[in-house]
Formats: structure tokens, C-alpha cells, sequence
């Protein structure tokens, strides 16, 4: 039995997930063996799914998205690193009701991945999501050692919405050791960097940004594109086309100015992770999240352990707080069956309140329909 459950937003973090599914397993089955593998597809939670499959946690201060210092993590084994953004970057990081859509930057971002340099990796995982930010990844470059000027040859402002201001764009003095790493740009969305499907129109609502701001952030992203044609050339451009290019908030588009290799972030995961030799040993695989949804079957961790699984003649099935696939669906991406929290609680404010017990009875039910 291998549980492989990505967290349960604002209930349960992936490895309470497996706790509470171990736990009601066994209530079925005592004594039952159960792996667990808490998984992560590059948003938040993704250091955390390293540290339980046994690397080691690295701390260190870096700037928030308002410029405020924070302590943040990153994940270490065998000179591989799991670097995530919203460590430093993320909403989370945001005072509560508070949105910076047009100042909000990555800078810390860029001292996270600085720190992994210092720390001797020679790979990078660096997971992006739950961003805060729409800056294109500008305040992270200039942590490793970008310069980005305005017509005075003054440094613009942080933010996305400070690019408008751009004048100049100076990238040799980019940290040297980043042409020795392999950089892996780790993400479940492949929006190109502007546009209808850019970042600022698809994410920038969700940060806060009114549609005057989202019209703003999208101008200033092509000029920055535009200006970094300059010391980057046509690839410039290029890069802004390219999936993954708008991920959280556009810093997709500054990992791979980096020379970053985007990978759909849940395939990174499950190999940093040592998914095949867990999954090697289980005869059945548990895997989920908060929602089951329509976004799922686009990138999302249970969607990535179920191909895997399906791949491997193993048997899938899932647990969420909240079901909205038909089973027609959940079967083309080879889940069996899904157990939704709310089968159990039909009120959502309790489900989300109680996860942990619900889980848990939610667990013993498929230990008694699979395991007995």
C-alpha cells in the first residue's frame, strides 16, 4: 500500500494526509504496511514532500514579495536541491487581505536559488506556483546579479507594474555558476509569458489585480521581453512564447533566461522523489488532494501519481476534500474510485474544519472496500 497524496489546501499539508490515510487504513486492517510518499506538483508544499522523502531542510532570510525579510526553506540531498518559489515569493508571504499585484517581487526567489548555489547543488528543481508576484521573473534575476535600469540608469521600481520603466537590461554579471547547474523549471502550468493566456490575464485576478492592472502588467511584461532583446537576442522573444514561460507570474520566463529546462512539475517531483522504486512495492497506490477537479487532469499531482500507477499496472484510487469529475473522467486518467470528504460530511465549512478525523473514517472505508 503506497499513499502518494498531495495536501489538502488550507486543511491537512501532504504529509498530515498521509498520517490521517494511514491511520484509518489501519483502523480496517491493523497492522497493515503502508509507504506513504507525500507529493508535490512545484507550487507550495513541494520542499516540504522532499524533506519527507529525506532530504535535508536548509533555511536562510531572504526578502519577502514587499521587500520584508522572511525565513525561508529550501530541500537539499546528494547535490540536488528543491527550491520553491512561494518560499519566499508566495501568497502566503502576503499580510493577510493584502495584494501587491504591480509591486510584489521575486527578488527573494532569486536568494533562494543563491543559497542553493552557496549549499554546492549541482541540480536545481525549481518548483514555481502560488506566486504573489507577476514581475517576470525581473526581481529574481537581479538577486543573481541582473541590472535593470530606467532611462536615468537608476534601478526600477520592484514589481511587475516597474517595468514599464525600463530603459536598459544588463545580465552579465548573472552568477557564473549558474552555467555548471542543470536548472529544472518545475511547474503544472505551461502559459506563455503575455497575452490572452498570459500571465497577468489568467493569474493576475487571483493576486489582486484589477483589469487596468492586468491590461498594465501585460504591457509591461512585453516591453521587458522587448528590452531583454537587447543583451539576449531573439531567443528573448522566443523564451516569452514558450510554455512554462508564464508561470507563476512570469518568473517561468526568468528560469529560462537561466538556461532552465521546463518539465510539468509532478514528473519532476516523482523522479526527485524515487516515485518508481515506492511504487515498485505497492499492490494498490492512494493518492489526492483538496479538490478534485477539472484543473486535476491538467498537471496536478493526483493526475501525474495516477498516470504513473496506471503505467505500472497498478491500481489507483483517491482521496479529496470535495469531488467534481464524473467517474468517466476519473477513469480516463486512471483513477478507480474517489472519496470525497464531503460523503462522509455534506457541510464544507466542517470538512474543511475537521479534515483530519474525516480523513481518517474516509480511509477506513477503503480499507474495508479494497484491503478486507
Amino acid at each position: 500500500m503506497l499513499i502518494a497524496a498531495d495536501k489538502f489546501k488550507g486543511s491537512l499539508t501532504a504529509v498530515q494526509v498521509a498520517e490521517r490515510v494511514t491511520a484509518g487504513l489501519r483502523r480496517a486492517v491493523p497492522g497493515l504496511d503502508v509507504a506513504s510518499l507525500p507529493v508535490a506538483d512545484g507550487g507550495d508544499g513541494t520542499v516540504d514532500a522532499a524533506v519527507a522523502a529525506g532530504f535535508e531542510r536548509r533555511e536562510v532570510r531572504v526578502a519577502g514579495p514587499l521587500g520584508q525579510e522572511v525565513t525561508a526553506a529550501f530541500a537539499l540531498r546528494d547535490g540536488t536541491a528543491v527550491v520553491e518559489m512561494a518560499e519566499a515569493s508566495g501568497l502566503q508571504r502576503l499580510p493577510a487581505g493584502t495584494f501587491a499585484p504591480l509591486t510584489a517581487s521575486t527578488y527573494g526567489s532569486g536568494e533562494l536559488l543563491r543559497a542553493a548555489l552557496d549549499a554546492g547543488a549541482r541540480t536545481i528543481v525549481f518548483g514555481v506556483g502560488g506566486s504573489a508576484t507577476t514581475d517576470g521573473g525581473a526581481g529574481m534575476l537581479s538577486a543573481l546579479g541582473a541590472r535593470f535600469l530606467d532611462a536615468d540608469g537608476e534601478p526600477v521600481p520592484p514589481g511587475g507594474g516597474g517595468l514599464a520603466e525600463l530603459a536598459s537590461a544588463d545580465l552579465s554579471g548573472l552568477d557564473a555558476r549558474l552555467t555548471d547547474v542543470e536548472v529544472v523549471l518545475a511547474s503544472d502550468v505551461d502559459n506563455p509569458l503575455t497575452g490572452p493566456k498570459g500571465a497577468p490575464a489568467v493569474y493576475g485576478p487571483q493576486k489582486g489585480a484589477s483589469p487596468d492592472d492586468v491590461e498594465a502588467l501585460d504591457a509591461a511584461l512585453a516591453h521587458f521581453a522587448k528590452v531583454l532583446e537587447g543583451p539576449v537576442g531573439p531567443q528573448a522573444a522566443e523564451y516569452a512564447a514558450s510554455p512554462g514561460a508564464g508561470a507563476a507570474g512570469g518568473i517561468g520566463y526568468g528560469a529560462l533566461l537561466l538556461g532552465a529546462r521546463f518539465r510539468p512539475g509532478i514528473e519532476v517531483m516523482l523522479d526527485v522523489l524515487g516515485f518508481a522504486s515506492a511504487l515498485d512495492r505497492a499492490d494498490l497506490v492512494i493518492t489526492g488532494e483538496g479538490s478534485l477537479d477539472e484543473q486535476t487532469l491538467h498537471g496536478k499531482a493526483p493526475a501525474g501519481v495516477a498516470a504513473a500507477a496506471r503505467a505500472a499496472d497498478k491500481e489507483v484510487v483517491a482521496v479529496c476534500g470535495r469531488l467534481a469529475l464524473p467517474p468517466e473522467a476519473l477513469g480516463r486518467a486512471g483513477i478507480r474510485r474517489a472519496y470525497p470528504l464531503t460523503d462522509v460530511e455534506p457541510d464544507v465549512a466542517k470538512c474543511i474544519a475537521e479534515a483530519g478525523p474525516i480523513l481518517e473514517r474516509v480511509a477506513e472505508r477503503i480499507g474495508r472496500d479494497f484491503l478486507t
